[in-house]
Order: structure tokens, then C-alpha cells, then sequence
């Protein structure tokens, strides 16, 4: 078997992870042909295709998915090479990517980019916006070094670090801002609005109310909080938002914010991060960070 490389292995994992050959090239910033070479001579190294290819769509083979596996193993140990020189050196410095979920990162970090500069200078932070799930399997194929999202992910293989809780918010049409708040379980009857599927938030919400993980009404989620909380100014029904996008996403919007009596929905923010990642000791102290600009973050006052 000819020499393998760890190019032809960070191409072969493109390629399984756009699912198209075209996407990963433009990804690796090669040319297609270029790409496909490449693949071509690791499938020839290896003895075996990694991959069908038909005019429809590209799928690995049986072969390529084992493959596949190793090849983020190795990757990543790759990848923990360099995050251990760094975690030689004193304080965080070099490359560190950062994931973020949508509920959090605008919010969150006009603030603490600019924190993080303040006290790691040395520090290029890396900042990817996506969903919990996406996260957790870019975390756990070395994509990203640590993430800020609603806890608990429930993932053996990642550390947990609690930082801060908040509330959850009632956003009704201002015309409503003297009506009784609804009970939970009573928000369906309101038309509630959700942020579409795969938003961990959309979850927590459901849950809180009691309702169905079944999408309540068709054609009415929202893909951010804002469009929501518009929607919500429009006169389409209400929503549930965490208290961080309150000074930021309504005060543009016909609407009024309340807290819900009795027992009050919440979540925990916090970081992730591989138990295995040399870089342990750095993350914990830029979670430092995090936590207290999750600290100054404007209080709302709702009624």
C-alpha cells in the first residue's frame, strides 16, 4: 500500500461531510478535479472504494464508513497535536474555534469578542454559529474546540461546565399587555410561535408548556428569536423567549413582555468541550470570561 496522507484523509473527510463532491472542494479550497484525484488515489492505496458514485447523489460505502471513522480519529488526534503545543505556552494563544447557538450568539457576543480580545490577545477566536446538534458532532470530530450552549448535552465524552441560568419570557401583541398571563399549558390555545425544528430552544419551550414535540402550526415558526418576536408585533400569536433577547429583539416590535407566574421556565447556558482535549485548562479559564459577561448581560423588567 502506497503512502497515505493526511491531505487525501482531510479531503476523503469533506467529501463524507457535505455529501458533494463540488461543496467539498470549494470547502478545501481546491478545484473539484483536483479533489477527486486526490480521493481517487486514496481509494487506490487503500485497495477498496470509499465511495458510490451516481448521477443522483454520492453515498460512502460500507468499506468507506469504517473508513471514515478512523480517518476522524486520526484527524482529530492530528488536530490534539496542536492543541497541546498551545496548551504548552502560557495562556490561550493561536487558533481557538468557538461554537455558538443560535439562541446565544447575538446576544452574547458583540460582548464577549470583545473580552476575549481584551484577555487573550494572542488568542484568534474562531466563531461558528449553529444549531446544538451540529455542534456536538463538530465537538466530537475536532471541528471545534468548545462550544456555549443550553445544558445538559448528555454527552459522556464532553466536560460540562454550568455558568449562568435565565429565564424564559412571555411575548404577546401589546394590545395584550393587561390580560392575565396564560397559564403554561394554555399557549397552544394562544397560537404560539416556535423556532423551527432542530432549535434546541424550541424543545425546551414545547416542554415547558406541555405540548407535543409536533410542530404546533404549520407555516408559523420562525428562524430566529427576531423573526419571531416580529411576528409576534404583527398579530400572529406569541412566543416564549429567553430574557437575553429581550433588550435586543423587541424594543423595535409592537409588543409586550411578561414573566409567568408560579413556577418559571429556564435554562442553563454553559460550555462543552472533550474531555480529552489538552486544551482543558485554557477552556475552563476562557469560560471565566464567558460567565461574566453572561453576568452583565441587561436584566429585562416585564411586568
Amino acid at each position: 500500500m502506497n503512502n497515505l496522507t493526511l491531505r487525501q484523509l482531510r479531503y476523503f473527510d469533506a467529501v463524507a461531510e457535505h455529501g458533494h463532491f463540488g461543496r467539498a472542494a470549494d470547502a478545501c479550497s481546491i478545484s473539484q478535479p483536483a479533489l477527486s484525484v486526490q480521493i481517487k488515489d486514496l481509494e487506490e492505496s487503500l485497495g477498496a472504494p470509499l465511495i458510490e458514485r451516481t448521477t443522483r447523489r454520492l453515498r460512502l460505502t460500507a468499506f468507506g464508513e469504517d473508513v471514515l471513522t478512523r480517518t476522524r480519529d486520526i484527524l482529530r488526534s492530528v488536530n490534539e497535536l496542536g492543541d497541546m503545543a498551545r496548551a504548552a505556552q502560557s495562556g490561550l494563544s493561536g487558533r481557538l474555534r468557538l461554537g455558538v447557538i443560535p439562541t446565544i450568539a447575538p446576544y452574547l457576543l458583540p460582548t464577549l469578542l470583545r473580552d476575549v480580545k481584551a484577555a487573550f490577545p494572542q488568542m484568534a477566536l474562531m466563531v461558528r454559529e449553529t444549531m446544538t446538534a451540529n455542534l456536538i458532532s463538530e465537538l466530537h470530530a475536532g471541528r471545534i474546540d468548545t462550544a456555549i450552549v443550553a445544558l445538559p448535552v448528555s454527552e459522556p465524552a464532553f466536560t460540562e461546565v454550568p455558568l449562568w441560568s435565565e429565564e424564559f419570557v412571555l411575548v404577546r401583541p401589546q394590545s395584550e399587555a393587561a390580560a392575565p398571563v396564560p397559564a403554561p399549558d394554555a399557549l397552544e390555545r394562544e397560537r404560539l410561535l416556535l423556532l423551527e425544528e432542530g432549535h434546541c430552544f424550541r424543545d425546551q419551550a414545547l416542554s415547558f408548556c406541555a405540548l407535543p414535540t409536533a410542530r404546533p402550526h404549520e407555516g408559523l415558526d420562525g428562524s430566529s428569536l427576531s423573526t419571531l418576536v416580529q411576528m409576534v408585533g404583527a398579530g400572529l400569536g406569541v412566543t416564549v423567549i429567553p430574557e437575553m433577547a429581550v433588550p435586543v429583539d423587541t424594543p423595535t416590535a409592537a409588543v409586550s413582555v411578561s414573566r409567568f407566574s408560579g413556577a418559571r421556565p429556564a435554562r442553563t447556558i454553559g460550555m462543552i468541550w472533550r474531555k480529552s482535549s489538552p486544551l482543558a485548562p485554557q477552556l475552563d479559564a476562557l469560560s471565566k470570561v464567558v460567565l461574566k459577561v453572561g453576568q452583565r448581560l441587561p436584566k429585562p423588567q416585564p411586568t
